[in-house]
């Protein structure tokens, strides 16, 4: 085996952590839709087909190894969204988690000398530094501009036009 099984152990979980990253922002697509945030619909649903393509990264890294992937169940969000504020503090709290996971990855990588998965794992790190700096961002918009209907129809325009830009 080209990698050791702690190693594949660890990306198998992080399948799982990016296939549930996935589900969740689609869940918050659902619920903004639903609730007249079409901006913020399209931003999370462009977010869940990202979450997604991660999770199909690390299968084909398996892959090129010869490695068989296991493709996990999904959880059910347990989240009941009550503001656009909220879903975004949430989604800044998984992005955070997501970084934690990457980062146990790449040290027992670097412990065990696997450099091949220390490498791949590289993207990731990036990723991770664009999706926290974003949600920050987003979030600091709600203290800025306000939490009132008005600006929260402004933060869903920018929403949409971010929508445009990761899509």
């Amino acid at each position: 085996m080209k990698i050791s099984k702690n190693i594949l152990q660890l990306l198998h979980e992080q399948i799982g952590i990016e296939a549930n990253a996935s589900n969740y922002y689609l869940y918050v697509s659902s619920w903004c839709k639903v609730n007249g945030y079409d901006g913020a619909s399209s931003f999370f649903q462009n977010h869940s087909t990202e979450e997604r393509a991660h999770m199909l990264k690390i299968i084909q890294y398996l892959n090129d190894l010869k490695i068989d992937s296991v493709i996990p169940q999904i959880q059910k969000p347990s989240q009941k969204m009550k503001s656009l504020e909220q879903a975004c503090k949430i989604s800044l709290d998984n992005e955070r988690k997501v970084s934690q996971a990457i980062d146990k990855i790449i040290n027992t990588a670097q412990k065990e000398n696997d450099h091949r998965t220390n490498f791949f794992l590289e993207w990731f790190v990036h990723e991770q530094i664009e999706e926290e700096d974003l949600f920050e961002s987003i979030l600091q918009k709600f203290d800025v501009i306000g939490r009132d209907k008005l600006a929260i129809h402004e933060i869903d325009k920018i929403l949409e036009k971010l929508s445009h830009k990761s899509s």
